[in-house]
Parts: structure tokens; sequence; C-alpha cells
């Protein structure tokens, strides 16, 4: 491994304004990606002085937003996005102890304590031996309590041993073994953030099942608990969670062959060279979706990979309610409700959680379009008018759950179906919105009132929706036609 000493091309542009002052080193997993030739866009910067001054001027600077994470321990973030749309994460802490070496020694591991001095980029430091350490493929603790000191550390373990393929040191594994009790008094905006990394590793399914090996799965997700001993289909020799984590292996060979550079290698499966062939042209937008935010920053992507997690997860309360052999009638509901519940608990904003409950309550629609072929413009209608914009996940999750469902190979011809499904939902929401799934109204609300002589009240709300799936049925046109059915529509409705 050869070593970078120069500072990477992403910071050069903000060292003048940050050395003007105290002391600043470029520090943790930054320098770990740098001497790794890997670019990163998420910086850290530990300050001998006031970080969080620093991190407001930056801001001020270079136009970027500015929040405080810990104002007590001195620590505040900038976002910045260039001209592209690429985003940039700044944070600035200011320094632990009493010099940048103890700082360094009370950081997680090795790997993540290194630093580089802003003002001469040649002092290089390095006390726990963290570069050797990369080395070897090694994730060593920095200390013999660095993980028990502070459990959230157990989580951001897995995720850097498998992100950068790293055997874990014995001690260190023994206290991430130790760390379960604690890990569960964690401050749920810090458990968060962490699950929210592993949600980011494009194939995140292998982190969750070392997290499961290590017992700290149920820590972090208790509701998924009850999955471990449920077998969820006859044709799996495998419980509902092994079931839950195939899918969320799928999806990642799913948002894999549909990256926005198509890469023929990751098609050469005959399942996803389907999936390639029928909905790739579909790749640009499918990838604008996913790379959106509801909440600071954290993508659609990463709550597609949680769902996917947890559409299973209303099962075992739903073989509790049936008297008879368990068919799981109602899960959907109940995992939905599951994983609103876990999002609120982990502090997901209003937004996320609602999208992560309509994923997981509408996963089934799908499938249920199977039985409808062709699939008529009102049952796409219908479709998004229930999914939203997380109509687009819920088909993602749908294909998932197909291949996740099935022992390899699937049936080929039920699978052609299923892509044909969301082949037809992806055409209708991304090149013929106006037409299928918002049609521009042809009368107002306060027209239905005047041209119709209807007192004011729930059923005007009513009577437009019904006007819109009309349209989007293609069974309205015109104003003309659009009086004349809302004619018809409330008077069946007056004589109900």
């Amino acid at each position: 491994m050869s070593i970078h000493k120069r500072l990477p091309e992403l910071i050069y542009e903000f060292v003048p304004l940050m050395v003007q002052e105290a002391p600043v080193w470029f520090v943790g997993g930054g320098v770990r990606d740098h001497l790794l030739g890997r670019k990163t866009y998420d910086l850290d910067f530990a300050v001998e002085g006031d970080a969080i001054a620093l991190a407001k001027r930056v801001a001020d600077q270079f136009g970027g937003y500015y929040y405080t994470l810990d104002e007590a321990r001195g620590t505040g973030r900038v976002i910045l996005e260039d001209s592209s749309g690429q985003r940039r994460t700044l944070d600035f802490a200011r320094i632990r102890g009493h010099d940048i070496i103890a700082d360094l020694r009370s950081r997680d591991f090795t790997i993540n304590a290194m630093a580089i001095n802003l003002s001469d980029p040649d002092e290089w430091l390095d006390p726990t031996a963290g570069a050797r350490d990369l080395k070897d493929k090694i994730l060593r603790a920095c200390g013999p309590k660095s993980v028990l000191d502070d459990s959230v550390r157990a989580l951001r373990a897995v995720r850097l041993a498998i992100e950068f393929d790293l055997t874990i040191e014995s001690n260190t594994l023994s206290q991430i073994r130790d760390s379960q009790q604690k890990l569960g008094d964690a401050s749920p905006e810090r458990v968060r953030d962490e699950v929210f990394q592993i949600f980011k590793n494009p194939r995140p399914g292998r982190a969750l099942r070392l997290l499961n090996h290590l017992r700290l799965l149920f820590v972090i997700f208790p509701e998924l608990s009850d999955l471990e001993n449920l077998s969820d289909s006859p044709s799996l020799p495998t419980s509902a969670l092994d079931h839950s984590l195939a899918v969320v292996d799928r999806l990642g060979d799913l948002l894999a062959v549909l990256q926005p550079e198509h890469d023929p290698e990751k098609a050469a499966n005959l399942f996803l060279a389907q999936i390639t062939l029928r909905i790739g042209r579909f790749r640009e937008q499918i990838n604008r979706h996913l790379n959106s935010s509801l909440s600071q920053g954290r993508e659609v992507r990463q709550l597609l990979f949680f769902a996917g997690l947890y559409h299973d997860a209303g099962k075992s309360v739903a073989r509790g309610h049936q008297e008879k052999a368990p068919s799981f009638e109602g899960h959907q509901k109940i995992g939905a409700e599951l994983v609103e519940q876990r999002a609120r608990e982990m502090r997901l904003s209003s937004k996320e959680t609602l999208r992560l409950g309509r994923i997981v309550r509408h996963q089934e629609k799908p499938e249920i379009l199977e039985r409808s072929t062709p699939i008529s413009p009102r049952e796409i209608y219908r479709f998004f008018h229930h999914t939203g914009e997380a109509g687009i996940d819920v088909i993602l999750l749908s294909l998932a759950y197909f291949l996740g469902g099935h022992v390899p190979p699937a049936p080929q011809n039920d699978w052609k179906t299923r892509v044909d499904v969301a082949r037809t939902l992806l055409e209708a929401y991304i090149e013929a919105y106006d037409k299928y799934i918002e049609p521009s109204p042809l009368l107002r609300g306060d027209e239905i009132i005047r041209t119709l002589g209807l007192p004011q009240g729930p059923a005007i709300g009513l009577l437009l929706e019904r006007l819109r799936e009309a349209q989007a049925a293609g069974e309205v046109n015109t104003r003309e036609e659009a009086i004349v059915y809302l004619s018809k529509a409330a008077e069946g409705m007056s004589n109900t």
C-alpha cells in the first residue's frame, strides 16, 4: 500500500481559511480512505480551538449549510453541494484531550486514528499504527475498552470489517460481543446514523448477517427476532429471517444492474439480464429517485434496504392472530406499523417514516397486478394513488421479493410476468405521468359546487378523486364529459 501524504484535492480549497488561526488536522476515515486512494466526500477535522466557529466560517464562505452536532463537545457539521449535485460533508470537532496525539489515541479503531496537519501536510501522525493495520487488513480497537466505552462503535466495526474486508482482531471482537447491553441503551440518533451507514453500502446484506452472528441485529431491530424461528414458505428450507436477508441481497443485485452506467458483467445472470433488457432504459430516472433525500442527506436507496429487511416483520404477529394453518394474512399492515415504530424510535423524520410504512404496506400490489393482464389504466392509477412516490420502491422490492423467495433458479415464466408488471408501471410513471398518474383536472372543486349545485363538504373531494380516476382510465376527456360523469356520480352517491 502506497502512502499518499499530500492532502486530497477536495480539501485544497478550504485550507487557506482553516489555517488562519488555530492548528487544524485532517483526521479519521477520510485519512484512511486517502491512504487507500479512495475518493471520499465525508471529511473530518480536529481543531485546536473553537471548532464550531470555524465550521460556521467555512459554511458562510462556501455557501454551505451548517448545524451543530454537539455543542458540549464542540462539534459542528457543514454540508456543501457542488454544481453537479455532489454532496460533501465536513465535520469539525474540538480536539479531545491535551493534544492531537491524545485525541487520536481516544478514537475508535487504529485505521481511523491517523491525522495530517493542514498547515504542513508532510506532518502525518499515526500513534496507534493504523497504516500497518490497514496494510495487513486488520480491524483493531485503539484501546482495551474503546468499544465497551462507546457501544455504537460495535456497529461501526461491523461496517468497516465488511466494507474493507478486514479481519477483526480478537480483543476487539470480544469487546463487540460484550457490547450488547450497552448498545440497547445507546443514543437512538447515533445508532440510526451507524445503521444508515450500513445501508449506504451497495450490498448491506453481509453486514446484517455479521450483526446477526454477533447477536447485535435484534438489539437494534428487535421486531425481527421472532422471524429467526419462523418458516414462511414450504418451498424455502430457511427461516423468515434468512428470507428477509436474501431479499436485501437481491435488492443489492437489482440496484447494481440498474446503476447509471450499464455493466454487462453485473447482468450476466439470466434473471438480472431481463431487468436490463426490460427496464434498463429507466435506470437514470430510477437512480435519481433512489439518490434523492427525504431528510438530512439520508437517501431513499437506504430506506429501501431498511424496508426490504422489514418486509416480513409482521408475519410472526399475523400468525399469532390465526387459529388455523397460518396464511400470514394482514402481515403487510402489521409490518408497516412495526417499521414505522422502529423509524420513530430511531428518530427518523416523519417523511422517512411514512415512506417506510408505505413500502412495506403495499409490497404485494405488483404481485396482485399479475392477475390482471394487461394491466388497465385504472389499475395503474390506483397503484400510484396508494403508493405515491413510494411506488418505484414498491416495484423494486417486489422484484427482489420474487428472487429472494425462490431457491435458484426461480421459475422463468413467472419472473417474466413480474418484470412485465414492473415495466408497465414504470412506463406509466416515468413516460406518461400526466396521463395515468396525475391528469390535469378538468374541473375544480368550486366549479363542481357551482355547476352541480352541491353543498361544500367531503363529497366534493370524493367526486374530484373519481373524476381523476376516470380521466386516467380514458373514460372522461373533456369538460363537458366531466360534468355529465360527475352528475351521474353525485346522483349515485345521494341514493346510497
